[in-house]
């Protein structure tokens, strides 16, 4: 994905809008998009440098206009400030209000609120445990 000319995110998941691909100039020849009318969702796992995606990311990604991004914070890394104290497992879901997120913070058994996926039915707990059956 590319933001502007000179920025690049290789996101976790990318969710896309298949009827927007036809706009995308790049498509055709290489995995890369261009446009953020393409993307319906982002998802982020956080690692140690949890700082990108939770600061960051958040603002490039609402630049670009992604209605929807997911922060996966399933050992609790981010600061305080972000997953509040005690530090836990957390997953913030961002909606693009404007130019900027909307965010709710998800954690145990709190069924997540998606306007992308308004039937979703999860919990956060249930997205953390998906992770670690994949490893």
């Amino acid at each position: 994905m590319v933001l502007g000319t000179q920025t690049a995110f290789r996101p976790d998941l990318l969710v896309l809008d298949q009827k927007q691909l036809v706009h995308e100039p790049l498509w055709h020849k290489e995995p890369v998009i261009t446009l953020g009318s393409s993307i319906k969702l982002i998802v982020e796992v956080v690692s140690s440098n949890w700082q990108n995606d939770y600061a960051r990311k958040t603002e490039d990604y609402a630049l670009f206009g992604v209605p929807e991004y997911w922060i996966v914070d399933y050992l609790g890394l981010g600061g305080r400030d972000y997953i509040g104290n005690p530090k836990q497992p957390t997953l913030t879901i961002c909606t693009l209000d404007g130019d900027k997120y909307q965010k709710q913070i998800f954690r145990h058994e709190e069924q997540l609120v998606s306007s992308i996926f308004p039937t979703l039915g999860l919990t956060a707990n249930q997205i953390f445990a998906a992770g670690s059956v994949a490893s």
